[in-house]
C-alpha cells in the first residue's frame, strides 16, 4: 500500500510530465478549462474552492497554472487532487508514466 507522501510525490511526478506536454502545446489549456467548468457541477462542494483556484490559474496563464502544478508545497499538492491538467494525457501516456514510475523510473 501507498503511503499518502508517495501518492504526492507521484502526482508531482506526473504533473511535471503534464506541464511538458503543455508547454509544446498550449492550446491544450482550453481542454483543461472545459473539464474544470464539467466538474464545476458533479463535485462536492468541498472540492469547489479547489476548483476555482484552478480557475483563477488558468484566467492568469499558463506559466501561473504550470508553476503551481509543478510548485513542492502542501497547498499544490492538495490542488494536485482535483486538477484539471491531469486528464490531459492520453490513457496511453497515463499508462506509460505508471508503469515506468512502477519500476522506480523518473518518468
Amino acid at each position: 500500500m501507498q503511503t499518502h507522501r508517495q501518492i504526492d510525490d507521484r502526482s508531482l511526478a506526473m504533473h511535471r510530465l503534464i506541464a511538458e506536454k503543455i508547454r509544446r502545446d498550449p492550446e491544450l489549456l482550453g481542454r483543461a478549462r472545459a473539464t474544470l467548468q464539467r466538474w464545476r457541477g458533479v463535485v462536492s462542494s468541498g472540492a469547489q474552492p479547489y476548483l476555482a483556484e484552478w480557475e483563477g490559474l488558468l484566467d492568469r496563464g499558463m506559466d501561473a497554472s504550470l508553476a503551481v502544478a509543478v510548485e513542492e508545497s502542501e497547498h499544490a499538492a492538495a490542488l494536485r487532487q482535483c486538477s484539471p491538467l491531469a486528464c490531459l494525457l492520453s490513457n496511453q501516456e497515463r499508462f506509460a508514466f505508471l508503469k515506468a514510475w512502477g519500476r522506480g523510473d523518473e518518468a
